[in-house]
């Protein structure tokens, strides 16, 4: 089968346009129109159904484009790992993590590794779905559980649970709960239990809604729950990994805590060599070192 011919129908493919795909490959309409038609002949097959909208894949077409697709990133990853060959630390890192964990532990630590490494090109992937490491979708992912993929390399990083949190503004104002029944009186922000999130969250809050809570403000993700607490409306469920940033917060109700949440560094076993991986996999885990030591002089403080 025809490389070439292939190459051109993954972008025709990829497009839904003939006129899209030329512009990407710089061809002209009718020489991407041309091989994809000997292509089409050479399989004795219809590739794409033409309507006046554009081009939709036949059965036979979602087959092979399914086939190219695992062959592009096939191809990006051997690339990737030929520019890793360098000694420098350069080029696209893909890094997908959680909405909350990459907003307010992540981020606000990059300018540290941008510093180290300004040739870098992160592209931050924040969303609860779990992105397919092996087919190429991210090239290294920060978990909260231990990584069920094969052919990846895991590293447990740290441990995180869900506590309650208030500003000193709102206890003023409204008091703070002695108990876990005094929890009634207060509004609760929090992830909608329903919402994609740790099981150990989600727990947390199914329990607190137990008591007869009056007033609640539920958010999709962590950091508008975040937002909502330092402005002081209500006590907040949120990560224990925010006490070092935001120390004015006031934990409150201390024995009430979700299980712990294991974080896991995964990325594939292709990718080992890669040295782009192994200066973010390093800097994570400086960090987390740091990020430890000062908790623990901020317990004994």
């Amino acid at each position: 089968m025809d490389w070439d011919k292939l190459r051109i129908f993954h972008a025709v493919a990829d497009a839904g346009s003939l006129t899209h795909a030329g512009d990407v490959l710089h061809l002209s309409q009718s020489a991407v129109s041309r091989q994809v038609r000997a292509l089409e002949e050479s399989l004795n097959t219809t590739l794409f159904h033409r309507h006046a909208r554009g081009l939709i894949l036949t059965e036979q077409g979602e087959l092979l484009f399914e086939a190219t697709r695992a062959m592009s990133k096939r191809l990006d990853s051997a690339a990737a790992r030929i520019r890793d060959s360098e000694e420098e630390v350069f080029g696209e890192l893909r890094v997908t993590t959680t909405t909350g964990f990459g907003s307010l532990w992540l981020a606000p630590r990059l300018p540290a590794l941008y510093e180290k490494f300004p040739d870098l090109k992160i592209d931050l992937m924040l969303e609860e779905r779990v992105l397919d490491l092996p087919m190429r979708e991210a090239d290294v992912a920060i978990r909260m559980k231990e990584p069920s993929q094969a052919d990846l390399i895991r590293k447990r990083l740290m441990s995180v649970r869900m506590l309650l949190y208030a500003s000193p503004e709102y206890l003023a104002r409204y008091g703070t709960p002695e108990s876990i029944e005094d929890i009634n009186t207060h509004r609760l922000i929090c992830q909608n239990p329903t919402s994609a999130q740790v099981g150990a969250g989600a727990n947390l809050v199914q329990h607190l809604m137990t008591y007869d809570i009056r007033s609640t403000l539920t958010v999709n993700n962590y950091f508008g729950v975040l937002q909502a607490v330092i402005n002081h409306l209500g006590i907040g469920v949120l990560p224990d990994y925010l006490m070092q940033d935001f120390p004015n917060l006031v934990r409150v109700l201390p024995d009430v805590q979700s299980v712990e949440v294991p974080v896991f560094l995964a990325y594939p076993e292709e990718m080992r060599q890669s040295k782009r991986i192994a200066a973010f996999r390093d800097f994570v885990q400086d960090e987390i070192i740091t990020y430890r030591k000062r908790m623990k002089d901020q317990a004994l403080s």
